[in-house]
């Protein structure tokens, strides 16, 4: 008889750690996308090692944020803007939906400027060709082939990112300097400062992750994670802080590269102000400093990972408006229904998509775009944020599973940080 093979016990346990990656991993790679890479590499470029704190100190309010977002869905079965429709107000709900709508169709918009923008350092065609091919063979995608097999193709995409983390280890690096900067945090009273700090909250914790992962939670309780007697466990709770935490860490993680980067490679070179996608690539040219046509080289990594994270970004953006404002019109709501089953949800997510193409012919700089919108972003998080905490510590709505002290004071905390952060920069307008 032929012997049984033995298992490797630490293979299974990282197979089975790897089966519980889902909504938060995809919504922390999501989270880097175009106008994350513009605006943490505007910050580095601009305030050198001045922002680097950041990625440490936004990792634990990123993480409870998003924890809370999934544990609604997972524990309710619904998305946000459903729950908000069952337990508040038409005007709360009308508010929350035409909040998430507006900030993500400009987000769309911006997006496609940059990956048109970054194609346009390859492919010399005209910008808004560019912007009319990507807009296109996104609706194509996001219409006609299954969201699952759509993301894991493109997630290969995203491997591009890999490009920073690279570089940080490339670079002669004062480390001391580095850790000091990253530890010790360094803030500054001053409209421009304020102006990139809030992007950088925004961009970071946004309002399209919020309803993104609570929705995607909710495939996942038509799916897996249900008890045999129908209902939500704590086993299937912590399967999803496993997922998020990883998420959120590797979405930081690849932040804080990005900031460093700019720092080190523009910010010492002079480059104080990222104009083009051609002065954000040479953020890379470290890496390929040693191959011939270097420039060319990093423009090519450049794009390919602002490409790919943009064609993964912006059916987030998209599915994530679609799924608020089918929620509150009871419209059925997936990406992975077929068209003619879902046009409501479908539509909306084709009209969001084409305003934000039309964004991109009013004449706004496709990098400066996506900047503005990180700071958008930080400025329509705090009701969402406000709102987020009165739904999760509910024991009405969420039972059992209500936030605990730790989640509440992370979730207040990061309220009023970033509450204070919009506060103040309108002051120094």
């Amino acid at each position: 008889m032929p012997q049984k093979t033995k298992s490797n016990p630490r293979k299974k346990r990282f197979w089975k750690w790897l089966t519980v990656l889902g909504p938060g991993l995809t919504t922390g790679a999501a989270d880097d996308d175009p106008s994350g890479i513009a605006t943490y590499s505007q910050t580095g470029a601009q305030f050198g090692y001045g922002q680097l704190w950041t990625a440490l100190y936004m990792l634990p309010f990123m993480t409870a944020v998003q924890e809370a977002c999934a544990r609604i869905g997972l524990v309710t079965g619904k998305g946000i803007a459903s729950v908000v429709k069952t337990h508040y107000s038409k005007p709360v709900l009308y508010g929350v939906v035409s909040l998430v709508v507006v900030a993500n169709t400009i987000n769309i918009g911006a997006d496609i400027g940059a990956m048109a923008a970054a194609a346009k350092l390859l492919i010399p065609l005209p910008f808004i060709l560019l912007t009319l091919a990507f807009t296109a063979s996104i609706l194509l995608l996001e219409i006609f082939t299954s969201y699952r097999v759509y993301s894991k193709i493109l997630k290969w995409l995203a491997m591009a990112l890999l490009a920073y983390p690279i570089t940080v280890f490339i670079i002669h690096q004062d480390w001391l300097t580095v850790l000091k900067a990253t530890v010790v945090p360094h803030i500054e009273f001053s409209f421009a400062f304020l102006f990139i700090i809030t992007g950088v909250f925004g961009t970071t914790i946004t309002p399209y992750m919020f309803f993104w992962e609570a929705s995607q939670e909710v495939e996942e309780v038509k799916e897996k994670r249900l008890m045999p007697n129908g209902k939500i466990g704590w086993q299937s709770i912590y399967a999803m802080r496993k997922d998020n935490t990883a998420g959120m860490i590797i979405s930081e993680f690849t932040t804080w590269c990005i900031l460093l980067v700019g720092a080190t490679v523009l910010y010492k070179s002079g480059v104080k102000d990222i104009k083009t996608a051609a002065d954000a690539a040479k953020a890379l040219e470290p890496l390929v400093h040693s191959f011939p046509n270097a420039g060319f080289l990093a423009k090519l990594i450049f794009s390919v990972g602002i490409i790919g994270l943009g064609l993964l970004a912006v059916p987030v953006l998209s599915g994530s408006a679609a799924y608020a404002v089918s929620e509150a019109f009871n419209w059925k709501a997936s990406l992975n229904l077929k068209f003619k089953k879902a046009y409501g949800f479908y539509g909306v997510i084709i009209v969001a998509t084409l305003i934000g193409l039309i964004i991109n012919f009013v004449g706004i700089d496709p990098v400066k775009a996506l900047i503005y919108t990180a700071v958008l972003n930080g400025v329509a998080a705090v009701p969402l944020l406000f709102l987020i905490i009165k739904i999760s510590t509910s024991d009405k709505i969420m039972g059992e599973f209500k936030s605990g002290w730790l989640s509440k004071t992370l979730l207040w905390f990061t309220f009023v940080v970033m509450g204070g952060a919009a506060v103040a920069l309108f002051f120094t307008i």
